[in-house]
């Protein structure tokens, strides 16, 4: 946290209007890909044993070229790390799958330039790597394939986790100095790989229906549509509601956050470290982001990290004297009251995520 902390002050003081990009024409691995992926990071012990056992499990799909299995075992982890992150959502997308997925091995394997490379392809090594994303995707029914049966219970739990990272870097993005960049299609899930599958057609009125469907859901009350969009949350809707109303905050707020001061908060109490928040200050006008982090050692299994059950009673924000003791999160429209405690104002965690696991505040004056 102090490593973002720090970028976030540098970016501020000397490139304040610089681009904030998580996905363009030319990512590897989508936004949503890699906030899946990062999950991995916070559970090694369960990664290296599902790691082990399917590559003992598939040893005998995979051919000998040239003395060399393939694919070899960096290959092969690249190969379980793209499925974990790219898996859809919908299984309208899964037939598709295993023409994105060799593409895109092929296309790793030649810019690695270990056994194939652009200007030398060795089709032998290509082939049975490609045939070998062929066996493991050849039945998609995990009643008949042992591999996805136990594949995809664990991709559904890194896919929320996923969606949860996916949310707090979404915000990040938007609050933090720069100037927030949304590549085409990632206002709603895109789990898309280098290009040219990142640069597949968009489905535009889709997103112009289900934006005109949130505004109007809006009207009829924050509380049940957040409730909603969490319990559907695969849909997508959760983010594009999240990039609407965090860059409409911003566009009214414009001076606030184009040339604004950037201040670190720390976070106290018993789950701290599951916590990242700042301010954004100019003149009188004050802005909080607040995001949940490594949320695999925090929520519930299938849950968001939302509540006094998880957030715990002690667990708080500490404001500096000069911010304000009232706030709104923009995502809620909840009022929430600093306390006080140890010298300082404290906002606690369990109030600010107690119904949506990201937090956008606008300082208020007191009455």
């Amino acid at each position: 946290m102090n490593a973002f902390h720090s970028r976030c002050e540098t970016t501020a003081g000397r490139w304040p209007h610089t681009m904030n990009a998580t996905s363009t024409h030319d990512t590897k691995r989508s936004e949503d890909v890699r906030a899946r992926i990062n999950v991995l990071s916070e559970i090694p012990e369960e990664w290296e044993k599902r790691l082990l056992q399917w590559s003992r499990r598939n040893a005998g799909k995979k051919r000998v070229v040239n003395g060399i299995a393939a694919p070899d075992p960096g290959e092969e982890i690249l190969l379980y790390q793209t499925l974990l992150g790219a898996w859809p959502l919908g299984e309208e997308e899964l037939p598709g799958l295993k023409t994105r997925v060799e593409s895109y091995m092929v296309k790793a394997m030649r810019e690695a330039k270990i056994h194939t490379r652009w200007i030398r392809p060795n089709i032998a090594h290509e082939t049975a790597v490609r045939e070998f994303v062929a066996a493991l995707l050849e039945d998609p029914s995990p009643g008949t394939n042992a591999f996805l049966a136990d594949f995809l219970p664990f991709q559904r739990k890194i896919a929320l986790h996923g969606a949860i990272n996916g949310l707090a870097q979404l915000l990040l993005k938007i609050a933090s100095p720069g100037i927030p960049d949304i590549y085409q299609g990632t206002e709603l899930w895109d789990f898309s790989l280098v290009d040219p599958d990142n640069r597949r057609a968009v489905d535009y009125p889709r997103r112009t229906r289900l934006l005109h469907e949130l505004m109007t859901a809006e009207r009829q009350g924050l509380a049940p549509l957040v409730r909603d969009l969490l319990s559907s949350w695969e849909d997508g809707r959760v983010k594009l509601f999240v990039t609407c109303k965090a860059l409409s905050f911003r566009r009214e707020r414009k001076e606030l956050f184009l040339d604004g001061a950037y201040v670190p908060l720390a976070v106290a109490g018993g789950v701290k470290e599951h916590a990242l928040a700042f301010a954004r200050k100019r003149g009188g006008a004050w802005a909080i982001a607040a995001v949940p982090r490594l949320s695999t050692r925090l929520a519930p299994p299938g849950e968001f990290p939302l509540g006094l059950g998880v957030w715990g009673a002690r667990t708080a924000i500490r404001l500096p004297a000069e911010l304000p003791g009232r706030w709104r999160n923009a995502f809620t429209e909840e009022i929430l009251h600093a306390s006080g405690g140890d010298g300082a104002k404290l906002l606690h965690l369990h109030a600010v995520f107690h119904d949506f696991p990201v937090a956008l505040l606008e300082g208020l004056p007191e009455p």
